[in-house]
């Protein structure tokens, strides 16, 4: 290694030449005269002073003050030392490659600088130099003279695709045999999309007579995002790293459109692995917000991935007309359906008549409505689901008996009705096979299996439009799934059942493709989904809107980027960059890797091409140093002056006085400090009185003898109100259908009242209170380590969705997460609360959407239990159905807020729940020992 040393302002050493000047005037002007005392009494004899005051300034003083002025001047002038390599020794020409594609941008100042300084030695020694870029537009290397390659590399940036190397290397070969004597230098970025590289074996092929130098960092430190997928409860990414010796995790964050952080995520490698995921929980409605994924420090574009509307995770209405048997779930449509649409969509299943359904689920605001086999609509639920298409929805509808006998319109094209079972319009002799999609289809670039066959159908009458509404059809030509566009929306009709009835369709991957298909076209814009639904797709082509950079970050569209088909599914190229196209509201996404890309770290070289590492020697700021040179300098100049003038002597004694008088102080201080730290109380006699506790309360011994529900008061003056109301509607029904004669409900207070009085607590979570402090998290566990239980009700079931973080949620995992509570579960079906004294299968309130958790059980023993549980009850109950407010009454009995579910009997399922939560928490597990009856009655001879 050599070194050079520059400044970041030459001129200032212009300041230098100012040394001699100061150098007269240090040297002219005499120090400060010694100052001598004039006591009176000794003015006889001490006349003269003991020490003549020297004429001139002594040089080793005069060296060291024009010492420090250099030492500021350097430093005002920015000096930089920088780190070179030694200049190679190869003469000749010298073909230089740069890698600059994405893989270079997290340090590509630390390659151009590699570069640079082959450049510099080739210019010193006179060399002809050819410089190729290989994520640049392949062209023929040309020869010329150092300093325009240096132009040229100082012009080059990342690329936001991979480099072009295999277009490359026939090239490069050929200009390589054309120059023998070539030395070749490569500033490699370590990474391969190809094993073997295509460039390296071009290069190894040429290794005899010339030097061939790859230069590449000796760790593989890229990371890259092989595409983002959406899930049931979040989005998954889909980490990739070129080499293990990288880092060992990565961090994600997921952003809107607007910049916006939503949420972060994390992947951890495997000691040996390349790859990783990383979950990024986030509610559905901000799922589909998220427009770009990337790693966080990690700046290229390969570490970015952009989400389109078909990456999106919408909610699906699933409404079927048949009979539901749960008994048989295999024979019925909607397990097909929901098993086809789970890996991408929210599936929300309706429960009573299609109308009543159908009312229930618009209201959760789906992006598309799916019928298996529902009949004719009419009346008001006809006009929904009306709005609901001419609003942008999509409608998706199966064919079955009742569509069959149907005669609404909100089909796509005409059909015969009154189908005969053998030989009529619903079936055929002979299975039927799929015959390729259409350009106009959007199920174009599908391929249907050979083995997917059609039995039975229902039959569209032939008109002019039959063939335009044409999406996919049987071998012969006869329509098996229609559809069109209707206002903003689109009507699908699959002319099949969707359970294998009528054909092994749903059984294939291909049902899985052409439901997702279905569902990306409601988030498609009018334009796009015309295009996508009734028009030839084939020549349309989408303009860039905006694209990335090398190193990640949103730009304007270059001019070398082309207008990308609509139906692009590559990965991003130098004609198409990564970045958004098309349109803003409904713009399709181009990435630099895809699902199930991999990058792999470059091979080793072959023999005769040798390997080096990039330095990564950086400059060394020099300024630093000098400054405090110079202020050490100045010290010693202070203390300099000080002793020659004599001063120095007479601070001597003052300073040590000072010192021991501070010593002294401090000792006093400390003294008394101790003196007057209180003893400790005497021990008390055995005759002794001191109370051991605070007495009791009246309301706290009241407690004690009366059982009585409690719950938290949060300072909500409303919630307070509900949760009393709540709690004394519950008893009296508890003294009305039970033995239990229970007090009046109480309000608590975690900071002063006693909890262990109580058998449970009830605490409706309030947005906005405060997170209980320590000494309350304490009381609180406390009380659920000696038994009670603690009712967490978050009242978001009607607002909140599955898996979806919420106000209340998130507060109440605030509040949970100080407390040791057990691992907790959905409430099973077999558990002895759902016994306790109704037979319940669910435990709903004001609300009937939300899950109700409760402590995990271990499996159930082998044999007939007729309830599950563990010894003891679950010291913690979360639900988020607004459980008090369906229990609230007023003095005359009559209910204060009416229940949002469609079950007419939600009111009475809530009240039943409630008095088996109490039961089950006065009592335990007492049901599930009806295990022994047999062994009982046995003994009893019976």
């Amino acid at each position: 290694m050599i070194g050079s040393l520059a400044f970041a302002a030459p001129f200032t050493l212009a300041a230098l030449a100012l040394l001699p000047a100061l150098y007269w005037l240090l040297r002219v002007t005499p120090p400060r005269p010694k100052r001598i005392d004039f006591p009176p009494l000794r003015i006889l004899l001490d006349l003269l002073p003991e020490k003549e005051t020297v004429a001139r300034t002594p040089w080793w003083l005069l060296a060291l003050r024009l010492g420090v002025a250099a030492a500021l001047i350097l430093a005002l002038a920015g000096p930089v030392w920088n780190a070179r390599r030694a200049s190679n020794a190869a003469s000749g020409s010298l073909l230089l490659i740069v890698d600059n594609g994405w893989p270079s941008a997290p340090d590509w100042a630390q390659r151009v600088a590699s570069a640079e300084q082959a450049l510099v030695n080739a210019q010193a020694r006179g060399r002809v130099v050819a410089l190729v870029a290989t994520a640049d537009w392949p062209q023929e290397p040309v020869l010329g003279d150092a300093s325009q390659a240096l132009e040229k590399l100082r012009g080059l940036t990342p690329q936001p695709h991979l480099p072009e190397r295999a277009s490359h290397a026939g090239r490069i070969a050929a200009f390589l045999d054309r120059h023998a004597d070539m030395s070749v230098a490569w500033i490699a970025d370590g990474v391969s999309m190809q094993t073997p590289d295509p460039l390296m074996e071009a290069l190894a092929a040429r290794t005899s007579g010339r030097t061939i130098e790859v230069s590449r960092n000796p760790r593989t430190m890229q990371r890259g995002l092989a595409g983002v997928e959406s899930g049931a409860t979040g989005l998954t990414a889909h980490v990739v790293r070129a080499g293990t010796d990288g880092p060992g995790n990565a961090l994600l964050r997921a952003l809107d459109r607007k910049g916006l952080a939503l949420a972060e995520g994390r992947a951890d490698f495997a000691s040996d692995a390349t790859e990783a995921s990383a979950p990024i929980d986030l509610p559905l409605e901000l799922r589909n917000q998220v427009a770009r994924v990337e790693i966080i420090d990690e700046a290229s574009a390969g570490a970015v991935s952009l989400l389109d509307g078909s990456q999106r995770r919408r909610r699906v209405a699933l409404i079927t007309g048949a009979t539901t048997d749960t008994a048989q779930p295999l024979l019925a449509a909607t397990y097909y359906l929901s098993r086809a649409l789970a890996p991408f969509a929210e599936v929300r299943e309706g429960r009573g008549g299609p109308a009543d359904a159908l009312a229930t689920l618009l209201a959760e605001k789906p992006s598309v409505v799916v019928l298996a086999d529902v009949g004719q609509l009419t009346g008001e639920a006809l006009q929904q689901l009306r709005r609901f298409v001419e609003d942008g929805g999509v409608l998706v509808r199966f064919a079955g008996t009742r569509l069959a006998a149907a005669n609404d319109d909100l089909v796509p094209v005409r059909l015969r009705r009154g189908g005969r079972t053998l030989g009529g319009t619903l079936s055929w002799e002979t299975p039927k096979t799929l015959s390729p999609f259409g350009d106009s289809s959007p199920f174009k670039g599908l391929k249907p299996p050979a083995e997917v066959s059609i039995t039975r159908q229902i039959l569209a009458e032939p008109d002019l439009s039959l063939v335009g509404k044409t999406w996919a059809a049987l071998s012969d030509g006869t329509p098996v799934v229609t559809g069109e566009t209707r206002g903003k929306g689109v009507i699908a009709l699959f002319h099949v059942t969707a359970d294998t009835s009528w054909s092994n369709l749903p059984l294939s991957g291909l049902f899985v493709d052409l439901m997702r298909t279905l569902v990306n076209l409601s988030g498609a814009s009018d334009a796009s989904r015309t295009a996508a639904a009734t028009a030839s797709a084939s020549n349309a082509t989408l303009a860039p809107l905006q694209t990335l950079d090398g190193e990640g970050r949103f730009r304007a569209p270059p001019a070398t980027a082309k207008p990308a088909p609509a139906n692009y599914a590559g990965n991003a190229t130098g004609d198409y960059p990564p970045g958004f196209y098309g349109s803003a509201d409904d713009p399709l996404a181009i990435n630099a890797l895809r699902l199930g890309d991999k990058i792999v770290a470059l091979g080793a070289a072959p023999s005769g091409v040798a390997t080096t590492t990039i330095e990564t020697v950086r400059p060394v700021d020099l300024r630093p140093w000098l400054i405090v040179i110079a202020l050490i300098g100045l010290i010693l100049d202070t203390i300099a002056t000080l002793w020659l003038s004599g001063a120095l002597g007479r601070l001597r004694r003052p300073a040590i006085a000072a010192g021991l008088i501070a010593m002294a102080g401090v000792i006093a201080v400390d003294r008394d400090a101790r003196a007057q730290t209180p003893a400790a109380p005497p021990a008390a006699s055995p005759s002794s009185t001191t109370p051991a506790a605070p007495p009791l309360s009246k309301r706290d011994i009241d407690g004690a003898l009366t059982t009585r529900l409690a719950y938290v008061l949060t300072g909500d003056s409303v919630t307070d109100e509900t949760s009393r109301a709540g709690l004394a509607g519950l008893t009296v029904m508890l003294s009305a259908r039970t033995a239990l004669e229970a007090g009046e409900p109480v309000g608590v207070n975690l900071d002063r009242d006693d909890l262990s009085v109580y058998p449970m607590l009830y605490w409706p979570i309030v947005v906005g209170r405060p997170v209980p402090l320590e000494p309350q998290i304490r009381k609180l566990d406390a009380f659920m380590k000696n038994g009670g239980t603690v009712i967490f009700d978050t009242r978001d079931a009607l607002g909140g969705r599955p898996g979806a973080q919420t106000p209340e949620n998130q507060l109440l995992r605030r509040i949970i997460g100080s407390l040791d509570i057990p691992e907790l579960e959905p409430v099973p079906r077999d558990h002895v609360v759902t016994k306790a004294f109704y037979l319940i299968d669910r435990f709903p309130g004001r609300y009937d959407g939300g899950q109700t958790w409760i402590e995990a059980l271990p499996p159930a023993e082998s044999g007939v239990r007729p309830a599950r549980a563990g010894d003891g009850v679950s010291p913690i109950i979360i639900t988020g159905n607004d459980l008090a407010a369906a229990w609230a009454t007023n003095r005359r009995g009559e209910p204060l807020y009416p229940v949002t579910g469609s079950d007419p009997r939600q009111r009475e399922l809530s009240i039943r729940g409630g008095i088996n939560l109490v039961l089950y928490i006065l009592t335990g597990n007492y049901k599930a020992d009806q295990v022994h009856v047999p062994a009982l009655l046995e003994r009893l001879g019976q």
